[in-house]
């Protein structure tokens, strides 16, 4: 069995009222969903910066003069830097 650690969260009540259907719809815990939920979301993340980064090599790596990605390249650089300020 894999390690868990408890922690809390403060839900809206007209989302706790859905998690509490979900989980009685399909005879699943309420942390089980929220894990759930929460670990198909961060892959979304993963997914979305690997995609970005294969978009920012693929222009990087064309040789072609095109504004339109000279552009994305200077916007996804500059939220690239927020994030790490």
């Amino acid at each position: 069995m894999t390690k868990s650690i408890t922690t809390s969260i403060r839900l809206e009540i007209n989302l706790s009222k859905k998690l509490e259907k979900a989980a009685h719809d399909l005879h699943r815990g309420k942390s089980w969903i929220i894990s759930e939920a929460i670990r198909i979301y961060l892959k979304q993340l993963e997914n979305s910066d690997l995609t970005k980064e294969a978009r920012r090599q693929s222009l990087l790596a064309s040789k072609e003069n095109n504004p339109d990605a000279d552009l994305w390249l200077k916007h996804n650089e500059e939220s690239w830097l927020d994030e790490w300020k």
